[in-house]
């Protein structure tokens, strides 16, 4: 018994000594990118939501995030992105101060629709309801490109929770003659 104790506060002595590295959360949200400077490694965007805001590349490759795979996969690293012009997601960290794109996925050439809603119903990775300010309800499929941005970062679209209720704004496209969530942001 007391060598199962001493063992057991041997390793909490180790867990505390040893440092965790901390993992940046990943988040998301789109506009038009207006320029790319390669020399001081900063993508400059045009936010839909209005202004404009400069993220700093990703220069550390040992920087940790929390960036679901499923969503990373279908992205370019920041980094290697250089569609000046593009309307894209920018997937970054940090703070309004100081943001860090990870990477950018491009949404092509659209046409896109923005709705500003609040949630009148979600059927978990099929289909989400949303009513938006003018009291229209319109109903976006959620497909397997779809990524949300919610309380905890970026997650791919199926994943994406919210109660009935919440303020989100969908950026939607006509994908096989459906109105298809591209991008979701809780607010």
């Amino acid at each position: 018994m007391v060598r199962a104790w001493l063992k057991l506060c041997v390793f909490a002595a180790c867990m505390v000594a040893v440092p965790l590295a901390a993992q940046e959360v990943v988040h998301a949200l789109t506009g038009t990118v207006s320029a790319i400077d390669k020399a001081s490694h900063s993508i400059a965007v045009l936010q839909d939501v209005g202004g404009s805001n400069t993220f700093q590349e990703l220069t550390n490759p040992k920087t940790r995030v929390d960036f679901d795979k499923k969503v990373q996969a279908t992205t370019i690293a920041a980094d290697a992105f250089k569609d000046d012009g593009a309307y894209v997601i920018v997937f970054y960290y940090g703070t309004d101060e100081s943001r860090t794109a990870v990477a950018i996925k491009n949404l092509g050439s659209g046409p896109f629709s923005s709705t500003v809603g609040t949630i009148k119903k979600l059927e978990r990775g099929h289909l989400l309801t949303v009513q938006d300010e003018t009291g229209a309800v319109q109903t976006f499929k959620i497909g397997s490109d779809s990524v949300a941005e919610g309380d905890m970062g970026v997650v791919d679209g199926f994943r994406f929770q919210a109660q009935n209720g919440r303020k989100v704004r969908v950026v939607s496209s006509v994908v096989d003659g459906a109105p298809t969530a591209l991008f979701i942001r809780t607010m």
